[in-house]
């Protein structure tokens, strides 16, 4: 018998499962500039690579800082302060 696996999103596929068509990601949607202080969304897309964890999926925070490619956002989250590094392609602007 095969042992099951233990990935990062094992058992959790069904959550990104989508009811429509996806439509491809654009080139646009990868180069998105943010300035420090906007308030965006998070909202994952494409595979699993890079994407933040899914609890925070439709979270909205404030843009912090910027590390490489990625931005550093900050969401609260009752009374807790988390900071996420999340790149372009899974932030929306407010």
């Amino acid at each position: 018998m095969a042992k099951r696996s233990n990935g990062h999103f094992s058992g959790k596929t069904r959550n990104f499962t989508r009811h429509h068509k996806p439509s491809r990601l654009s080139t646009r949607s990868v180069i998105k500039q943010f300035a420090i202080g906007d308030r965006v969304a998070i909202v994952p897309k494409g595979n699993g690579y890079n994407t933040p964890h899914p609890r925070y999926k439709g979270r909205t925070g404030r843009i912090d800082g910027v590390r490489g490619s990625a931005y550093v956002v900050k969401v609260n989250i009752m009374n807790a302060e988390r900071t996420l590094i999340v790149p372009a392609l899974h932030l929306e602007k407010v």
